[in-house]
């Protein structure tokens, strides 16, 4: 599998493997193969794993620990986050470090490569576009990301319990300063996907940009990670789920139906939805790696087929005229 450039390991896989699929949370699946699917991937040659304790409530996390038991783990990276919201900045640093203390034991490991804020960054006053009753659990402001997050980060960089951190989704006028100050993060997960959409996690702004932040990351030499290469399924032949009765995903099931042009040129070439999906965001100039939602062997080894036969610039061309 190809090594892409990426600061903070140097090189890092293509595809990582992250953990959504493996713990549950798009479409069911068992522990059994879950683990097969992650000793799958280490067998051909992906060597990053992006996990979360939301993730199954720590399913992932436990499903890395099984999987990676007694085998040299070396040359493989592991990615975990933590969803801290907002908190007076006294308390920030204990809550990220039990968070990761936490992680560390699910997974049988001793630091992680990248810890990521995984509560989605806004400036002080914004208003969330959606549910903004949540807004103080799902979202961690600009104040204290710089006075209270970062300096905690760096802590736990110098305890030798992460070697780097980074952020992820947010308010586009907030990652961009986040991104721009004098402390920026090592890496930064970024939504790529030829709808430029979140879907149902983009609820701190109407309209939400993405490609703009890929854009900035790259102005910046920020790594960039991929997420929502098939937007929650919306890129896929079927949505392999029933809407949410919460309506947090009311815009992956919108989403669906606008890229009904998306799954024709996809027939037209031959190819799934999927496939094609992956190939575009691995074709994406300024990816370092697309992680993946899979779930089992079946839709790994799809994604794997996808790494070798990314896009032309020509085809690219057509699929973007598409939408852009």
């Amino acid at each position: 599998m190809d090594q892409r450039k990426f600061k903070p390991y140097g090189k890092v896989s293509a595809l990582t493997l992250g953990g959504g699929g493996i713990g549950n949370i798009w479409g069911e699946t068992s522990r059994e193969e879950a683990v097969r699917t992650v000793r799958l991937a280490i067998e051909n040659g992906i060597n990053h794993f992006d996990v979360a304790p939301m993730y199954g409530r720590g399913e992932a996390e436990k499903v890395i620990s099984e999987a990676i038991k007694g085998r040299d783990i070396r040359d493989l990276h592991f990615t975990t986050k933590c969803s801290l919201g907002i908190l007076p900045d006294n308390e920030v640093y204990d809550y990220l470090n039990s968070s990761l203390t936490r992680s560390l034991s699910s997974m049988g490991l001793e630091k992680v490569d990248l810890f990521l804020l995984h509560s989605q960054l806004i400036e002080d006053n914004h208003q969330l576009f959606r549910f903004n009753e949540f807004r103080n659990k799902n979202s961690t402001n600009l104040t204290s990301y710089f006075n209270a997050v970062i300096p905690a980060f760096e802590k736990l960089k110098k305890e030798g319990k992460i070697s780097n951190w980074g952020i992820g989704l947010g308010q586009e006028e907030a990652l961009i300063k986040a991104i721009d100050y004098h402390t920026p993060p090592n890496a930064i997960q970024c939504v790529v996907n030829i709808l430029n959409s979140a879907g149902g996690i983009g609820f701190t702004t109407e309209g939400l940009d993405s490609n703009s932040i890929l854009k900035e990351c790259l102005d910046r030499d920020i790594p960039t990670l991929a997420i929502r290469a098939v937007q929650a399924g919306a890129l896929t032949s079927s949505m392999d789920r029933e809407p949410h009765p919460s309506g947090h995903d009311e815009k992956d099931f919108e989403d669906f139906e606008k890229a009904y042009l998306f799954r024709e040129l996809a027939k037209k070439w031959d190819l799934s939805p999927s496939d094609l999906a992956h190939r575009y965001t691995l074709s994406v100039p300024g990816v370092s790696s697309v992680i993946l939602g899979v779930k089992n062997r079946i839709e790994l080894a799809e994604c794997i087929k996808s790494e070798k036969n990314q896009l032309t610039d020509e085809e690219i061309a057509e699929l973007e005229a598409l939408y852009f």
